[in-house]
């Protein structure tokens, strides 16, 4: 990505997340209180510490989806008894991610780029994957677009294994699936995003996410 991509991508991403705040603060704050109204056991918002640009740690901001109980896996792969009828329409929408504007804001995150991955999972690159890690990680991106229905994927995958004698517990097989499998080709997709970086396909992306 050039000096000049960059630059370009710096300011689109805090103009317009500038801008998103504005328009949609009040759609915002009338979801912040349904989620209170529903799940007044927990704050609004959900924060964990994830990898940034460089492989800097940094928490991300997202509307609170689940009960507020330990969570013990970190891939996409949730307990569903613990995702609230509210929490459930705010994923299907992608409304819980709207606190991310805040993390483009502030330079944490940028629009498009690979999403953010919890403690651990950076460590796993070498070589040239590594470039994965000169990116502000996204709101969206490629591997995003093409794993929107991550969720849906891994249970489909374990509900397969398990129907055909695999004797490894839900949560080892959907591990499993996501390590081996699905972020590999994450990463794949990622690496090719950063060297054919474009900022016209950053925009087709966003439309592509939205639309």
């Amino acid at each position: 990505m050039s000096s000049f991509n960059r630059i370009v991508k710096f300011f689109f991403d805090r103009v317009v997340a500038l801008l998103g705040l504005l328009v949609l603060g009040i759609p915002m704050l009338v979801v912040a209180i349904l989620v209170k109204l529903t799940m007044p056991d927990g704050p609004v918002l959900f924060t964990q510490v994830r990898v940034g640009r460089y492989g800097k740690p940094f928490k991300i901001h997202k509307f609170r989806t689940m009960t507020n109980e330990k969570e013990v896996s970190n891939i996409a792969y949730p307990n569903r008894a613990r995702i609230t009828p509210l929490g459930a329409k705010l994923r299907r929408h992608k409304l819980d991610e709207l606190p991310e504007l805040w993390d483009v804001l502030i330079g944490k995150m940028s629009f498009v780029g690979p999403r953010p991955d919890v403690p651990g999972y950076a460590d796993r690159l070498e070589g040239d994957d590594r470039v994965v890690l000169e990116m502000r990680p996204g709101i969206t991106g490629p591997a995003t677009l093409k794993y929107s229905k991550e969720e849906q994927l891994i249970a489909d995958y374990v509900k397969q294994a398990r129907a055909n004698g695999d004797q490894r517990s839900e949560d080892d097989i959907a591990l499993w699936y996501n390590d081996e499998v699905i972020y590999p080709d994450k990463v794949r997709i990622n690496c090719d995003y950063y060297r054919n970086y474009s900022f016209f396909n950053d925009i087709k992306i966003i439309f592509e996410t939205i639309f």
